[in-house]
């Protein structure tokens, strides 16, 4: 029927039923009878399962079941369930018309008259297959994240309720944090701050960061369990409810980030140290290049060696450092060009400061390159080496005085030992040659014969004590004396030994300080050099010797001798010394002479003498005008010394005698010698034999060798002796020994070859100092000794 204005149409209520009904798309709702048949069909159980009303109208509600559950009787179960309680929900999977199945939630509930009688059953069906995909999806994703989080051992993951009390905690906590799950869920996480962060209030800071802004991030000290702390990365994120956006607690990640902190530290504390170093090196030019060759970087090493200021240069072409020609040459790009090929290019040169003064420079440029290997530029080095000629020169000539001292302690060391065997063969020679002149006076030959061996002998003594002085192993018994009174009282017996032709001028200011060296020694060498100096002059000429007080501080001499000392230079007005002859002069057997006229030891003697008295000695000469001689001798620090008169000795002839020596040869001769003086002699050979011998008899003398076999040498059987029986004299000999120095402290050490005569003399003059009575004035030379000994040390 049509409708009219201001009128609206009302179906009837079954209608409207049905309408509401077929709008309910997402549903499949329809009735069942009391034996399932299906009674009516909306729109959306036609679309959900694809049957149309006159399809399943009539039809038994079991075909949407699939075949396991028709076959386990599901259908009828889920009716029967609805009869009894009145509704049944269940889930499963169902099946369309064309077979698919999709998963639904149905809800079954059972219909009744109004007399209670069973009429059938309302069912709705929904299809939830997409949500229980999607919660299945969730479900699996929760696992995986539950999974991952348990599975993350370096990240300590857990979770806070709004307040900061832990309510969840992963693994990676527990290692990174050393709480167990049950030591901490229910604890407030301020308890992992240091004590200074829980004071400041840094806890509470952190969770109203991050629930004002969502999330909170930081780095900060945390405490483990056990005390101790670590370096952590924080992130901590607000969880709020989706939909009314209230606080539901946080998530926290805790990282240890320690070790990448000290490396971050020492990378940047490395970065400042090499920027502190750069501007820092101002003995090097540093600065950078772009690939053209413009300076972008400037030191104050480049600053103070070039003169620029990085204001002034930066910005400019580094071809400026070059000398023209070489701008000219194109050397500036080759250098380039060289480094960007090959990475490297290292060359030296002249380079051009500011104010254009030259300096010889050795210069690196090493090719920069990015990650990606572009090249981005160079790095440039610049040292100033102009003084590095000079110190090679330098080195060169400290590496040849090296060489040159290894080979005089090494020729020191061969003449040392060739001195002592050459001694004891003199010993013996001396020894019979003077024990036959007693014997053969009435006989003329003979006797020129034995003034011969004696002469030979004298001279075999003058070289073996020249061989012991070179090598530093000459027994040396230094005293303090003016240097001046000295050579005074020798300038008669030089200026005797040089001739009518030559002049000898000596010049000592009275004010030169008093040495410290052995006295016969300084005469030795004096007499070496100037006799040398004479023979170098030939005919009229002058030898000057000039003494003058010098504070050395160590690159004076090549011996590198420091302190004071007094410098004695022996000039002459000779020939001079080739260049290529001049480092030879103080090698041993070394000479210009003829072979008749020299042996070669003089200056070698010098050279020892001047050591071994804790001085050094120099040569410079030019041909044809002559030598200087530079002696170095050490200041005595003390007053010069003066011997008291010594009173006459008693004379002490004759006596027992225990002669102790392991050369049977020299223990013959030396006996034989005693013999002579009318002493009695035992001999033995060792150390071991005399103490047996001292403890047998009694001797007015011992006189012993120092160089013995055995474990015990001379020294130590002269000193075994005076504990034992100290009042007998000792006497030492030795042809050569570094022990005799330490011996001389204490005893009388006499130098093999002796004479009879000087035999006689030690001997009469120890026994004699043996036997004065107590309370004598004398003066024992071994107490001076002992006295010296002492202020040296």
């Amino acid at each position: 029927m049509p409708l009219t204005a201001g009128s609206s149409y009302h179906p009837p209520d079954s209608r409207r039923f049905e309408l509401l009904l077929d709008a309910l798309s997402d549903y499949a709702i329809y009735m069942l009878d009391p034996h399932g048949l299906v009674t009516t069909w909306n729109a959306g159980a036609d679309r959900i399962k694809g049957y149309s009303a006159g399809e399943i109208i009539g039809q038994h509600f079991s075909r949407f079941f699939t075949d396991e559950d028709r076959a386990a009787g599901v259908p009828d179960a889920l009716l029967a369930t609805a009869y009894d309680e009145g509704r049944q929900e269940a889930a499963g999977w169902r099946v369309r018309k064309d077979g698919t199945r999709f998963w639904c939630n149905a809800i079954v509930h059972r219909i009744e008259d109004a007399e209670g009688e069973l009429i059938g059953f309302a069912q709705i069906t929904r299809d939830i297959t997409e949500r229980t995909e999607s919660e299945e999806a969730l479900r699996e994703s929760e696992r995986r994240f539950r999974m991952l989080v348990e599975g993350v051992i370096d990240y300590a993951l857990y979770t806070l309720d709004p307040s900061g009390v832990v309510i969840s905690w992963n693994p990676g906590a527990e290692r990174l944090k050393g709480y167990s799950a049950d030591e901490i869920v229910g604890q407030h996480f301020s308890k992992f701050y240091t004590r200074e962060g829980r004071t400041d209030g840094l806890p509470s800071r952190v969770l109203e960061t991050a629930a004002r802004e969502g999330r909170y991030e930081g780095e900060g000290w945390r405490v483990r369990k056990d005390g101790s702390r670590f370096w952590a990365m924080v992130v901590v994120d607000a969880i709020r409810d989706k939909e009314t956006g209230a606080l539901e607690g946080f998530v926290k990640v805790t990282r240890d980030i320690t070790e990448r902190r000290a490396a971050q530290e020492a990378l940047r504390e490395s970065e400042r140290q090499f920027r502190l170093l750069v501007a820092g090196v101002t003995d090097h030019a540093l600065y950078m290049l772009d690939p053209n060759g413009i300076v972008t970087s400037w030191n104050a090493g480049a600053a103070r060696i070039k003169g620029y200021t990085a204001d002034e240069i930066i910005g400019q072409h580094f071809s400026r450092f070059y000398p023209e020609r070489d701008r000219a040459a194109g050397v500036p790009l080759k250098a380039l060009y060289t480094a960007a090929r090959e990475g490297r290019f290292e060359a030296e040169g002249w380079r051009v400061r500011k104010d254009g003064t030259m300096f010889w420079a050795n210069v690196i440029i090493d090719r920069i390159r990015d990650e990606t290997g572009e090249l981005i530029g160079f790095a440039k080095i610049t040292r100033d080496i102009t003084e590095r000629r000079q110190a090679q020169k330098s080195l060169q000539e400290v590496q040849e005085q090296r060489a040159h001292s290894q080979k005089m302690d090494a020729l020191g060391q061969l003449t040392g030992g060739v001195a002592h065997d050459f001694n004891n063969l003199l010993m013996v020679v001396s020894g019979h040659t003077q024990l036959l002149k007693e014997r053969v006076e009435a006989d003329p030959r003979l006797a020129r014969s034995l003034e011969a061996i004696e002469a030979a002998i004298s001279r075999g003594e003058t070289l073996t004590r020249q061989l012991l002085t070179f090598s530093r192993r000459q027994p040396s018994n230094p005293r303090i004396f003016m240097l001046g009174e000295r050579i005074e009282g020798l300038r008669s017996m030089i200026a005797g030994s040089l001739g009518g032709s030559v002049d000898l001028a000596v010049r000592v200011d009275p004010a030169t300080w008093p040495i410290k060296v052995d006295p016969n020694e300084l005469e030795l060498a004096l007499v070496n050099i100037i006799l040398n100096a004479r023979d170098a002059t030939q005919s009229e000429g002058c030898i000057t010797l000039i003494a003058e007080n010098v504070a050395l501080r160590g690159n004076e001499t090549p011996a590198k001798v420091v302190g004071d000392v007094v410098a004695l230079r022996i000039s002459d007005t000779g020939t001079g010394i080739a260049p290529d002859l001049l480092p030879k002069v103080f090698d041993p057997f070394f000479t210009t002479k003829p072979a008749e006229k020299g042996s070669g030891l003089g200056l070698s003697q010098v050279y020892g003498f001047a050591h071994q008295s804790g001085g050094t000695v120099t040569i410079e000469s030019k041909i044809g005008e002559g030598t200087t001689v530079t002696l170095y001798l050490p200041r005595g620090l003390d007053a010069p010394e003066t011997m008291a008169d010594e009173q006459a000795l008693e004379s002490a002839p004759g006596g027992r005698v225990l002669l102790v020596e392991d050369n049977p040869e020299v223990a013959e001769i030396s006996a034989s010698m005693l013999e002579e003086l009318q002493y009695q002699v035992r001999c033995v050979g060792g150390a071991e034999e005399a103490l047996r011998a001292m403890a047998e008899e009694e001797f007015d003398l011992v006189i012993s060798d120092i160089v013995m076999a055995g474990p015990m040498d001379g020294l130590a059987l002269a000193r075994s002796i005076r504990n034992s029986h100290p009042g007998v004299p000792i006497l030492l000999v030795s042809g050569y020994s570094s022990a005799s120095a330490d011996a001389r402290e204490d005893f009388i050490v006499m130098r093999k070859p002796f004479r009879l005569g000087e035999l006689s003399r030690a001997t009469t003059r120890i026994i004699a100092e043996a036997r004065q009575p107590a309370g004598t004035n004398l003066v024992r030379l071994r107490d001076v000794r002992s006295s010296q000994a002492g202020r040296a040390r």
